[in-house]
């Protein structure tokens, strides 16, 4: 998709400043791997024979990313484009030329095409390959962590219940329905690299060995992954620096020198593995996703890629910023 100037990019471009909105597409625009992208969809997309001529994929793919980057629904982002100078830009639509937002339902069928043929999780895997070349992905070692994103409670539906996938659990004394988002991320960099979609209460410690690369050899944790070892079955030899529950080494040591030596390697523990938090910190504050958007796991699984895909651009393009600073 070529960009071509209208006369309101000409009237914007005498601005004195630019918004933030507008500074984080035109990152991401030029940060984003759409040839790629637009590679794996291809050979799913509908060529045009029969119907309508369909939209431009890439075209779609922006619509679909601004939705989940700006947590807006389908009705939303439509109007969001129309209204937006920065999102018309990142959507490289002219409408002086007769060119249109795609609507609603051709935004649904689209990622519905998506989730059918687990097409975000190809996206997400791209990003690895596109960071490996960027010499920001490390192996040897994997920080696990999850996340509860909450679901309706509600029982004011149709069939008069919440949805039979999501599930109770019990966190810190306060009750959660909904998922688990569990992710592994790089050690050194902070990049996610794998993420499994779980109901509420499953166990994390049974879910971790999912996260794990072959060829890692380092697993960092909190206490909610201690003896996490047991349900590893894939034969490899791991060190787990996982961190213990709190005050349970200071009742076990006293109050001696073995005390602060285990004081300071649980801190040093913990700051290695406080890496994870960033990257929850973009998901849910910086995305907003903290509510699932859908009805089932597959569909928010789905979902949980392309959010993981863009978090990892996100912080890719933060981080060439500061080494350009």
């Amino acid at each position: 998709m070529e960009k071509q100037q209208s006369f309101t990019d000409i009237e914007y471009g005498q601005r004195r400043r630019s918004t933030k909105r507008e500074v984080f597409l035109e990152e991401m625009d030029a940060i984003l791997p759409w040839d790629q992208w637009v590679s794996f969809i291809e050979p799913f997309y509908p060529n045009g024979q029969r119907g309508r001529r369909p939209q431009e994929i890439e075209r779609m793919l922006r619509m679909l990313l601004l939705q989940t980057w700006f947590n807006l629904s389908d009705e939303g982002i439509e109007d969001a484009i129309y209204d937006s100078y920065a999102m018309k830009s990142f959507m490289r639509i002219n409408f002086s030329q007769g060119e249109q937002v795609p609507d609603a339902t051709t935004l649904c069928k689209f990622r519905k095409l998506l989730n059918e043929h687990d097409l975000q999780k190809k996206c997400f895997a791209q990003v690895q390959e596109l960071l490996a070349q960027e010499g920001k992905q490390v192996r040897g070692g994997t920080i696990v962590d999850a996340t509860i994103i909450d679901a309706p409670t509600s029982t004011k539906n149709e069939e008069k219940k919440r949805d039979a996938e999501m599930h109770s659990v019990k966190k810190n004394n306060q009750w959660y329905f909904g998922m688990r988002l569990h992710i592994g991320v790089d050690p050194v960099h902070g990049f996610a690299h794998s993420a499994v979609c779980t109901a509420g209460n499953v166990s994390e410690c049974k879910v971790a060995p999912r996260l794990l690369r072959e060829d890692d050899t380092v697993v960092y944790g909190d206490a909610g992954y201690l003896k996490m070892e047991r349900y590893v079955e894939d034969g490899v030899e791991r060190e787990y620096r996982i961190n213990r529950q709190r005050g349970t080494f200071k009742r076990h040591y006293g109050g001696g020198l073995a005390w602060q030596f285990e004081k300071e390697l649980e801190k040093r523990k913990s700051s290695m593995r406080s890496k994870v938090e960033y990257v929850f910190h973009v998901i849910k504050d910086i995305f907003k996703w903290r509510k699932v958007h859908y009805k089932g796991i597959h569909k928010n699984a789905c979902y949980a890629d392309l959010v993981l895909a863009g978090a990892n651009l996100y912080m890719l393009a933060e981080a060439k910023k500061k080494s350009y600073a």
